[in-house]
């Protein structure tokens, strides 16, 4: 399959994205099913290039600035590259949960189906006897024809659930099928019918038949430990997935939307921790992503401390809980008590691994920061938002006096998503330590289109490091970067 992307006139010189938009040769827009089939291949590619993508367009298209053409082998298992990205299972059981195809007559019905499949892939993550590829890798097959042995090479895993959502007025249909990936073979197919108020019991009817097919000899009491139904309120419920979808769609309008849907799942539900610990995870990309300039911290530490009080047995709202925590009030120590107290509960929770990364970078310890982050890799080897990893080893680096590496992984975040602050803020740094002031000056130029008041302070107050040295490390760096007092 050949990718063709569109190619802008005039490359050499700025020009606006309307511009852009408006002036461009004929080619053929990436379609979003596209872009996920050939994920990998097209970043190998952006890598390569200096080239970006620079905005999405009508039909949920992708428009680039730059021409990238790839020829992409038909057979993705037929030896070669395809080989190079194959990775071997681990030692347990493991499993990936691929999207479920929503089989209702309203397309906008996505988001239940779409929630149904991460509840089901949080419930397995929370056994310790399997190893759960994280949500996010999973769902780049949303949408596209895929062969299960290709999968279960891709993502390293023995076993893969798929099914369908049918949801038609109160009644509901999930059907699933587990599948071994190497053999193809069907271990069990099985459909499940009830009302939609009975919608914690099919996901729990689902998780124990994976659980009983994969590990038979499992204890009952573990099978039933992984059945976590977070509120009995359908509405909260369905609130709060549609938060998700708004969450996973990573822009500040949706950003906005989905708080504003947690909000309404806690005023429902307000025993429901897991929107509490989102709540404040919008919050917190709202202000590294500079989406919003005024913060009320009073209400981001009740979320954070109802996330961690009611949520006490939840990972996703103790591990954003802690972030949150430590980002905006500077309690590092707090912090690494909520993200150690979510890995115990879930050690596939890639978030947790993600957020713990970055907790450790701020307490200093960058050796145990990049081991998190790459637990967080494996767990989701084919995430679409590969930058905030990437972002996340840079700062691990810088802090470890690794410049050279903190350089290199922010520029891969910035091939990634060149608009991304964090990443640009660590390039900054590792470039003006390691005496790159040429580059040092191109990045503070882009950051400065998106904050005119840029200045060692600023910068400096997004980081709430433990150690006085790091904070003193990172000052030197953009000072030597010529970004102003």
């Amino acid at each position: 399959m050949e990718v063709l992307c569109y190619l802008a006139k005039n490359p050499s010189r700025p020009i606006s994205k309307a511009e852009l938009f408006q002036e461009i040769w004929p080619g053929i827009a990436v379609t979003d099913d596209s872009l996920v089939q050939c994920i990998r291949d097209i970043r190998e590619v952006l890598d390569d290039s200096s080239h970006r993508i620079v905005k999405t367009v009508p039909r949920r298209g992708y428009l680039f600035a730059g021409l990238i053409t790839r020829q992409l082998s038909q057979d993705s298992g037929a030896g070669g590259p395809q080989e190079s990205r194959t990775l071997s299972p681990p030692d347990r059981a493991s499993i990936a949960i691929l999207p479920f195809a929503n089989l209702s007559a309203d397309p906008e019905q996505d988001y239940f189906s779409d929630g149904i499949v991460e509840d089901i892939t949080t419930a397995l993550s929370r056994n310790r006897a399997f190893f759960v590829i994280a949500r996010n890798s999973s769902f780049t097959y949303k949408g596209v024809a895929i062969d299960i042995k290709q999968v279960g090479r891709e993502l390293g895993v023995r076993y893969v659930l798929e099914g369908s959502v049918r949801r038609a007025g109160g009644r509901l249909r999930v059907t699933g099928q587990l599948i071994e990936s190497a053999s193809g073979h069907h271990l069990w197919a099985d459909r499940f019918d009830g009302d939609v108020t009975d919608i914690f019991d099919l996901q729990d009817r689902i998780v124990t038949r994976v659980v009983g097919a994969i590990a038979p000899r499992l204890e009952r009491a573990e099978i039933d430990r992984v059945k976590r139904a977070a509120t009995d309120d359908l509405d909260a419920y369905d609130l709060y997935l549609r938060g998700l979808a708004s969450w996973n769609r990573w822009t500040k309008t949706e950003n906005a939307k989905a708080l504003q849907h947690f909000y309404a799942a806690i005023e429902r539900d307000r025993d429901y921790s897991t929107p509490y610990g989102l709540a404040a995870s919008c919050h917190f990309f709202a202000k590294v992503a500079s989406w919003e300039t005024r913060f009320d911290e009073k209400e981001i530490a009740r979320l954070v401390d109802a996330a961690a009080q009611i949520g006490a047995d939840d990972p996703v709202a103790l591990a954003w809980a802690g972030h949150v925590h430590a980002f905006f009030f500077n309690d590092v120590e707090r912090a690494l008590w909520l993200t150690n107290r979510a890995l115990e509960l879930d050690d596939n929770l890639a978030t947790a691994w993600l957020r713990s990364g970055w907790v450790r970078g701020y307490a200093g310890d960058a050796d145990g920061a990049i081991e998190s982050l790459n637990k967080a890799v494996r767990l989701d080897p084919l995430d679409p938002r590969a930058f905030l990893t990437q972002t996340a080893m840079a700062f691990a680096h810088f802090v470890a006096g690794r410049d050279d590496e903190a350089a290199d992984w922010s520029a891969k975040a910035l091939r990634l998503k060149p608009d991304w602050h964090p990443a640009l803020r660590i390039a900054l740094a590792s470039n003006g330590m390691r005496g790159r002031r040429d580059e040092a000056e191109r990045v503070l130029h882009t950051y400065v289109r998106y904050d005119p008041e840029v200045s060692v302070t600023k910068i400096s107050g997004f980081y709430p490091f433990r150690r006085d040295v790091d904070r003193q490390r990172l000052v030197l760096g953009l000072r030597k970067a010529g970004v102003p007092e």
